[in-house]
């Protein structure tokens, strides 16, 4: 006959526990600053003063939203704390302070779970170790997660609403050329001068690249203080219409609340155009003119069904016939050769695939071609300025070219 003997459960060893909080807030105002120090200063007393607690820290983030782990760095050294054995117990205020992502709370409260690790919620008043409260752990989270949307849709309505009326946003912190003044935008004068230099320039015949080292031959700092500037940084600055006084509303919006990722708004969404919204530091000449430059430059092609595609000749920032010179028979660019003590221009196909691959396309002298725009466009003299005023292609064939002008006249000589 079958003999059973019960062997109870062992009663846990009476061991101190190693407790640890974390808290939250959402903002860097000066209430969410004192809340923030009120909580941290709680539960270090809490847990110190516990007989049966050994304090392990008080973990916090600052101006972080609950929605996104990103950049928050007192959880993340939390949970590596707890993982290396150095937590058993966490507490907090409610599962919002933790994560609004429902997702994220699971993985969370999981991760723990898979260590004996518990996390108490105050407010909710549940333990996260105890598996049968997942369920309304999830529920309470979902809620929260709600409650983001909520907020993240009534924000939005509110910045649709002041796009509508024309508001612009004024407290600019980092943008060359202007500083907020009595909640005012205003011109700084000293940046004014570099933002004008760099329309300047590029209208001149400049490239990004040309115009960076300027800057940086100068000692001239960026907004930030940097001393090394970014091509990326000169060419937005070039197209941003604030300089002429002038403000685009919602050119991004906020693709997915969860995320905060942001997309270009190019026409998901209305746009809102503001002129004389500011002072303008650039003309509205000067600046269209840096516009159909820019154009220019990028070689924008039209095609037949009507849309357009840029070019994939590079602007050529050192030699302006780079610019104008393009092959009539293969569409290929003009580079810039010197054999034999002589400048030559040939197409850049026939450069780097050979003869055979554009057999038609003759080497042109540079002395030539200038004397041709100097008798055509300059009075016998050459003016590089004058050419690049007036011409906007010159197309080269076997025995002759074709040059092109802004204003939609031509010319056509022989080779």
């Amino acid at each position: 006959m079958k003999k059973i003997i019960v062997i109870p459960p062992k009663p846990p060893e009476s061991k101190k526990l190693k407790v640890a909080a974390y808290c939250r807030v959402s903002t860097l105002s000066p209430t969410q600053k004192r809340s923030l120090d009120w909580q941290i200063k709680s539960y270090t007393k809490m847990i110190s003063e516990h007989p049966d607690w050994i304090f392990a820290g008080v973990f916090y983030d600052a101006g972080k939203s609950g929605l996104r782990r990103t950049g928050r760095a007192g959880l993340d050294k939390m949970l590596k704390k707890a993982a290396k054995g150095k937590i058993d117990y966490i507490i907090t205020k409610s599962i919002s302070r933790v994560s609004r992502d429902t997702v994220e709370i699971l993985k969370i409260v999981r991760y723990l779970r898979e260590r004996g690790i518990n996390m108490h919620f105050e407010n909710e008043n549940l333990d996260s170790i105890r598996i049968d409260k997942e369920f309304e752990i999830t529920l309470r989270s979902m809620l929260a997660q709600d409650e983001s949307r909520n907020t993240s849709e009534n924000i939005q309505w509110g910045f649709q609403r002041k796009f509508e009326k024309g508001d612009i946003f004024k407290k600019y912190k980092n943008f060359m050329g202007y500083i907020c003044v009595n909640g005012e935008i205003a011109i700084d004068p000293e940046q004014a001068e570099v933002v004008r230099k760099i329309f300047d320039l590029y209208v001149q015949g400049l490239s990004f690249g040309q115009i960076k080292a300027y800057l940086e031959s100068k000692e001239i700092k960026t907004v930030t203080g940097n001393n090394h500037w970014d091509t990326t940084t000169i060419q937005k600055m070039l197209k941003n219409e604030k300089y002429k006084g002038d403000t685009m509303l919602q050119k991004t919006y906020v693709e997915d609340f969860m995320t905060g990722k942001k997309a270009k708004n190019v026409g998901q969404r209305n746009r809102y155009y503001v002129e004389n919204s500011h002072p303008a530091i650039i003309s509205c000449k000067v600046f269209d003119e840096v516009q159909e430059e820019m154009a220019r430059r990028a070689r924008i092609v039209r095609k037949e069904d009507g849309t357009v595609e840029p070019n994939s000749n590079k602007y050529n920032g050192k030699y302006l016939l780079g610019n104008l010179l393009v092959c009539g028979d293969c569409g290929a660019s003009y580079r810039r050769r010197t054999e034999r003590g002589k400048v030559l221009w040939r197409c850049a196909t026939r450069i780097e695939k050979g003869k055979e691959a554009c057999a038609n396309s003759p080497t042109l002298d540079e002395d030539w071609i200038k004397e041709r725009l100097s008798e055509m466009l300059c009075d016998g003299s050459y003016h590089e300025r004058i050419v690049r005023d007036k011409v906007n292609k010159i197309e080269v064939f076997n025995k002759y070219i074709i040059v092109q002008n802004n204003d939609s006249s031509y010319s056509k000589v022989s080779i």
